[in-house]
């Protein structure tokens, strides 16, 4: 009897039990919905020799920042590759690279891979979104080219739910809100549990400047989706820029409190940190319910244990915010010192934003908001290179625009208000613009 996955793709395996385990649990990987690692346990413990259950376990344990463990689920795929067939090799090679943190030969592999394969979702599925080796690449087109690469691969995918959420998340990342809601849409229709989903909807939302409806969304929709998923958090820290877009700081505080800090949010460590920091520095910075001295502590600590060092960007951009809000000024040199000793030695593909980006908010937070204006706004024509959503981004493009205001600088933070309002519709901007003075 011939095995094979939901794609169609054939499967060496001794066991259908196996395999239908192993199914379920890819699809739960790829929705973002706990229970995949029972599954996969269980498909192995049926069959030790399931390779591609190995591989799916490794890039599981990657994405929970489970980094030794990630591994060596990878090597034992790696120790059975003989027995594949070419396809099967080909996708172990591919997850194999990204698990041991080559992003640029990842990507390589990846984009010969699909050219044959091109319903392999798992290895396809490391190239897309927010933190997928397109977005990390340091490329400043990335959004253009995940829509390019989706566009092309569409044909052999049809109405497939995996698939047309990220067709449609592309499309609205790059203003095409009305096909891209309608693509997002499609996509939680077929399945209405798909997290990857429910995120893009609420991208949607933020793009069209349609707070109320926003929160409304992810508030009925997070009421089913188990905390200890991994997108609880970052679904929650969507619905807190709502309600502090809809003038509610309270009740954002109070999500921030539930699901998003450190001790409550049951995310990874990496989402836990860039959003905890995000939505603190935008409080601070917003001056609505500012946060506490300890909540800024409390997160420092966090950013700093479980990364101490500059590696992801990501996180290094986010734990430089800790600092600065803390005043932990040591910690912050040090960061920035070791994000340009990662691009002097070819290791940091985002260049000098990332450095510039941590000195500039370290600015801002001492109060020199004439620096962080020129350090912020010299990072800006760089910045998509730092990955992540337009929303994520928009952090350092308010703090930019706080800085000017502060330093006098009215022209500055007019001109970028503009560009904003040109791409997106936003109260904040609006009311941010109407208050600037009249010309002289």
């Amino acid at each position: 009897m011939a095995l094979s996955d939901r794609f169609g793709l054939p499967l060496t395996a001794a066991s259908p039990v196996a395999v239908e385990d192993y199914v379920a649990a890819v699809d739960l990987i790829l929705s973002a919905n706990t229970g995949a690692e029972a599954l996969l346990d269980r498909a192995l413990a049926a069959d030790p020799d399931f390779a591609l259950a190995h591989i799916a376990r490794a890039r599981l344990l990657q994405m929970q920042t489970r980094g030794v463990e990630a591994r060596a689920a990878a090597a034992q795929a790696c120790a059975l590759v003989d027995r594949l067939t070419p396809r099967e090799r080909a996708h172990i090679e591919t997850v194999t690279l990204a698990v041991d943190a080559d992003g640029p030969g990842a990507l390589r592999r990846l984009e010969a891979h699909v050219q044959e394969y091109p319903r392999d979702a798992l290895p396809l599925s490391l190239a897309l979104g927010v933190f997928g080796l397109l977005g990390f690449s340091g490329r400043l087109d990335h959004h253009e080219a995940q829509l390019q690469l989706l566009q092309r691969l569409a044909p052999d995918w049809d109405e497939d739910w995996w698939f047309v959420t990220y067709l449609g998340w592309a499309r609205i990342e790059l203003g095409d809100l009305a096909t891209g809601v309608d693509e997002v849409e499609r996509a939680l229709a077929r399945n209405p549990h798909n997290a990857y989903a429910a995120h893009a909807r609420a991208h949607g939302y933020y793009e069209a400047g349609d707070p109320e409806q926003g929160a409304e969304f992810i508030a009925a929709w997070l009421a089913h989706y188990d905390r200890a998923s991994q997108l609880h958090c970052h679904l929650t820290w969507h619905r807190s820029l709502f309600e502090l877009a809809r003038g509610r700081p309270d009740t954002a505080r109070a999500l921030y409190d539930d699901a998003i800090r450190p001790g409550a949010s049951q995310a990874p460590p990496f989402f836990t940190l860039f959003d905890a920091a995000s939505f603190l520095w935008r409080c601070q910075i917003y001056g609505e319910n500012p946060p506490l001295p300890a909540d800024w502590a409390e997160l420092h600590e966090f950013g700093e244990r479980h990364f101490p060092h500059a590696a992801l960007h990501f996180a290094d951009l986010h734990a430089a915010l800790a600092a600065a809000a803390t005043g932990a000024q040591e910690a912050a040199e040090r960061r920035i010192g070791e994000a340009r000793q990662r691009e002097a030695a070819g290791k940091l593909p985002q260049g000098p934003v990332v450095a510039e980006l941590c000195a500039g908010t370290g600015a801002f937070a001492r109060g020199d908001y004439e620096t962080a204006a020129d350090l912020i706004g010299c990072a800006l024509p760089e910045l998509p290179r730092v990955g992540g959503s337009h929303a994520q981004r928009e952090l350092f493009e308010d703090t930019y625009i706080l800085a000017c205001l502060k330093s006098g600088q009215y022209d500055r933070a007019g001109a970028r208000l503009r560009q904003r309002l040109e791409r997106r519709p936003s109260l904040r901007d609006r009311r941010w613009l109407a208050e600037l003075p009249a010309p002289t």
